[in-house]
């Protein structure tokens, strides 16, 4: 009984996120304005190199998780791991997270491997995601704190004091886990704490076994660099009042970074809001949900996330379509 609660749960709760929050976004804008905004603000021809490098970001991470399934004794070919982050991504926009259990179960079946052991090398491979998405989060806040503090009304000097309470923050958060770590508490909350840091650190740390780590780094380089740039690339594409440079579009990007990590499907819903709050950030329109959004930012967070998605469809049913294939060879 409780399983089947917890599958309702993984597939119901993302669903309904994402149905309340569109519900409230298509009641806050313009739709007229918004189509206006694609037909006039928008160069096309840029969504090119968005693709190209959006796909080159799969085929890097691929490249990364093949080092580690290398490490585990596993020799499979660049395709097959490859089709499966095309697969991944795939599941993931019908069930959030399951396409991770997804591309596991494949590889584990593929090559007659332990689930549990490829299950691994899957978690070191997004805790290395979390650790980028916390580092650039704090490097975007510490550089862009002014422009923050100063959208909420604080004034650009409450820049610096906002910076200071992160570093104490950082400072008292490191702490605390080192003392989580170092515990021999019995209490039971505290003991499922240090577990899930024990078990945290085991998977990074598993990273070390990969034949070689300045690969595994430079990959890990690529793939987040792909991410950034696919959301230059696509801002340039717009004719905007305000200017989209290098470092609103990093603000933006942090966002919309975050907003994915909310169960939702495919992100609908939360990255478009994370997006129109942080060109509100920079003057362009205002998140107020009693406010219509600025056209032009929900024309970008509409027309980017639909390309992506788009995307993510074609290649997954390409992936899936292989998959197919080659199983029925085998057969």
């Amino acid at each position: 009984m409780d399983k089947k609660v917890g599958d309702v749960l993984k597939i119901g709760l993302p669903l309904l996120i994402s149905v309340v929050l569109v519900v409230f976004l298509c009641r806050s804008v313009d739709w007229a304005a918004i189509m206006e905004s694609l037909r006039s603000d928008v160069n096309y021809l840029w969504f090119v190199p968005v693709v190209i490098v959006n796909v080159l970001s799969h085929v890097f991470r691929a490249l990364r998780w093949q080092l580690q399934l290398r490490a585990i004794g596993l020799k499979t070919p660049t395709m097959p791991v490859v089709n499966s982050i095309f697969a991944t991504y795939f599941v993931n926009l019908l069930a959030p997270r399951v396409g991770e259990v997804f591309r596991v179960g494949y590889i584990s079946q593929r090559e007659k491997a332990s689930f549990s052991t490829v299950f691994g090398t899957m978690v070191s491979d997004r805790l290395c995601d979390t650790l980028m998405v916390g580092l650039i989060t704090l490097f975007t806040l510490f550089i862009a704190s002014d422009k923050i503090m100063a959208f909420f009304g604080a004034g650009e000097s409450s820049g610096g004091t906002l910076m200071l309470w992160l570093a104490v923050a950082c400072v008292v958060g490191l702490a605390l886990v080192m003392w989580l770590y170092r515990s021999t508490s019995n209490n039971r909350l505290i003991a499922a704490l240090r577990s899930m840091i024990k078990g945290l650190w085991q998977g990074v740390m598993s990273i070390a076994h990969v034949e070689s780590v300045p690969l595994f780094i430079l990959y890990t380089l690529l793939i987040w660099a792909c991410y950034y740039g696919g959301f230059v690339l696509a801002a340039r594409a717009f004719t905007l009042p305000v200017d989209m440079g290098l470092m609103p579009c990093l603000v933006l990007f942090v966002l919309s970074s975050i907003g994915m990590a909310v169960p939702s499907n495919g992100g609908l819903g939360p990255w478009q809001y994370a997006v129109i709050f942080g060109f509100a950030l920079y003057g362009l329109g205002s998140l107020p949900l009693t406010t219509p959004y600025n056209s032009q930012a929900s024309a970008f967070a509409m027309l980017v996330w639909g390309v992506q998605t788009l995307l993510l469809i074609v290649l997954g049913i390409y992936a899936l379509t292989c998959m197919w294939l080659e199983r029925r060879d085998k057969k």
